[in-house]
């Protein structure tokens, strides 16, 4: 989640993209925040939307206690979503100063609980929009949210801006779940090395459409087919050539098929990929 990033101006949706000929997940999109000036998302006609284009399922992550609770009410109405829930890391400092991290943790240990609930996250470090002030609890709420993944046997979803070493050295020094994704990978040719190496799932965002992000396609085009997803982040983080427009799950294949140019595989062959490892990740559903 790019939470409190500038918002652009306002600005039609854009045009749907063509329907992909097999049906994909979207990794990580936040249904219950709207883009400021526009109207919050109708979720069903979000779902909609996307199914006519082929995301016919999606993974809904709420990254407060508003967002955790609305996404545990919004994953049983709605089968194509499954939920990922967390403190995010730009949250985790203020509850800490505010004296109540302890109790927000706990809240989102209860809502785990949810079987439809399959994802710790989005969790992780942002040292971007989080000074030194907040590192300590941003590393002490990361560290409990691995132990969470970890006791509920559910995947954990990482945000990682401008902390990549402190991100994979936590990982390596609590021992990673079985199932880690890093939500919008930001990192370059080496850290996916890394990560593959690791065992995680790498999970590209628009980001990857932009004209300046060539190390992030270098990155892409080193990780396996097996340990690739693809997400939207909506509504941020759209895909180019509609940047500054709200984002939302119908986008997903513009950077879909962008992601297949650079791997060198066929639309097809990356749609089957991101299906079976989304449910690799996540189970059925």
């Amino acid at each position: 989640m790019s939470k409190g990033q500038h918002s652009g101006t306002h600005s039609a949706p854009p045009p749907a993209p063509d329907p992909l000929p097999l049906p994909i997940v979207d990794n990580h999109t936040h249904l219950d925040i709207s883009r400021e000036g526009h109207e919050p998302v109708d979720v069903a006609a979000a779902i909609a939307a996307a199914k006519r284009v082929g995301v016919n399922r999606m993974v809904q992550v709420g990254c407060d206690l508003d967002g955790a609770r609305w996404t545990v009410q919004v994953i049983d109405e709605h089968a194509e979503l499954l939920g990922g829930i967390a403190i995010h890391p730009n949250e985790a400092p203020k509850h800490h100063e505010r004296g109540d991290l302890a109790e927000a943790l706990a809240e989102i240990e209860a809502l785990a609980a949810h079987p439809r609930v399959r994802a710790i996250g989005e969790t992780g470090l942002d040292y971007f929009r989080t000074g030194p002030e907040g590192v300590a609890a941003q590393q002490d709420s990361f560290r409990w949210h691995i132990d969470l993944a970890k006791r509920t046997g559910k995947a954990l979803q990482i945000h990682d801006r401008d902390s990549h070493d402190d991100v994979l050295r936590i990982l390596q020094e609590e021992g990673a779940p079985e199932k880690v994704v890093l939500h919008c990978f930001s990192g370059d040719v080496t850290m996916a090395r890394e990560c593959v190496d690791r065992g995680y799932y790498l999970s590209y965002s628009g980001t990857v459409t932009f004209k300046n992000a060539r190390p992030l396609r270098n990155a892409l085009a080193v990780t396996p087919l097996e340990h690739v997803l693809v997400e939207t982040d909506a509504p941020y983080l759209t895909p180019a050539p509609h940047r500054g427009a709200p984002n939302a799950p119908y986008l997903t294949p513009v950077t879909l098929r962008l992601m297949a140019d650079v791997l060198n595989v066929s639309v097809p062959t990356l749609c089957a990929a991101v299906s079976d490892n989304s449910e690799q990740v996540y189970g059925p559903w």
